[in-house]
């Protein structure tokens, strides 16, 4: 199909290595893990986020997008096509978030949020951010030896506290995959977090 961009090279091999490195990502809360991809994804779609979304996405997967993704046409296009995922307009109803613009990303509590007895019914934010650095958050619980530092730009100016209320409804509550400069870090609702 004319104009339409290439997804993995090799799709079990390159869907197996992303697939390892976000759950990496979400056993070691704030740590950073490599993440190589060589896919050239339609803009405001960066190629880190696009293979998570190609890896983690299939058929049974509703997606939403935000709204600088949604105003890209082609962002949908590609991703329905590689993983042949619905694109949702209701956050509410997607298993996956697409997030262009972390500063401005919606409150947590409208996407899925589990439910006692399927708590893992409950949506995976995908966020874009330009890099991360070890300083700014702190946070603290399973996975984490201890305490680690942490922080990623850009964020929205409530983000510590956002994370401290989807701890509080745990184990219902949201997971976010951080993704930015070849790595990807997760930040799961198990997690701790305060200022440092």
């Amino acid at each position: 199909m004319a104009g339409l961009a290439l997804g993995f090279v090799d799709p079990v091999f390159d869907s197996q290595g992303v697939f390892r490195a976000a759950m990496w990502a979400l056993a070691r809360p704030g740590r950073p893990e490599p993440l190589a991809v060589t896919l050239d994804p339609p803009a405001p779609l960066s190629p880190e986020a696009a293979a998570l979304l190609l890896a983690l996405c299939d058929f049974e997967t509703p997606i939403w997008l935000d709204a600088p993704a949604a105003s890209a046409p082609q962002v949908a296009h590609f991703l329905r096509f590689h993983t042949g995922a619905r694109i949702v307009a209701d956050p509410a109803g997607a298993r996956f978030a697409l997030i262009t613009d972390p500063a401005r990303m919606p409150d947590f509590v409208g996407f899925a949020q589990g439910t006692l007895e399927y708590p893992d019914a409950s949506a995976t934010l995908v966020v874009q951010v330009n890099g991360f650095a070890s300083s700014g958050l702190v946070l603290e619980g399973p996975g984490v030896k201890g305490a680690r530092g942490f922080g990623a730009d850009p964020l929205p100016v409530d983000f510590s506290a956002r994370l401290a209320a989807n701890r509080a409804g745990f184990p219902l509550g949201v997971d976010l995959l951080l993704v930015g400069a070849g790595h990807v870090a997760g930040l799961p609702r198990s997690v701790m977090v305060r200022e440092g």
